[in-house]
């Protein structure tokens, strides 16, 4: 499989996952009135999950016994995407004033990037 058809499949398990996010991150701050960076951070977390899944199979079809390996560096890599999301949530939102939902979309875009390059190159390569 080529990589335009990877980036193509992860884009779209990626806005799977930003539709998850964004639900989760709602409900928590606007619900349950949680500080809006735990529901964000929760928000990605839960999506990570959704998208580990659908990454491995359908974008990478990725096979064997390294699900536990592959999840680890997805993990990871998401960590350091979610470290990534705050900041840009933080500089978007709180230094530049837009809209909270906004700001997260456009870090979500931003991220993305490091995302893919990272799970590509480095978690299900070969």
């Amino acid at each position: 499989m080529d990589t335009v058809q990877k980036v193509l499949k992860f884009a779209l398990v990626g806005l799977s996952g930003m539709c998850v996010d964004f639900f989760i991150t709602w409900l928590c701050k606007e619900k349950f009135r949680f500080n809006k960076y735990i529901a964000n951070s929760l928000g990605f977390s839960i999506a990570v999950i959704n998208n580990f899944f659908w990454n491995l199979r359908w974008t990478f079809h990725a096979t064997g016994s390294n699900t536990s390996s592959y999840f680890l560096k997805f993990a990871m890599f998401s960590v350091i995407g979610l470290g990534l999301n705050n900041l840009f949530v933080f500089l978007f939102n709180d230094k530049l004033g837009i809209n909270f939902y906004i700001a997260k979309a456009m870090a979500i875009v931003c991220v993305f990037i490091w995302n893919f390059s990272a799970n590509n190159f480095f978690n299900f390569h070969g």
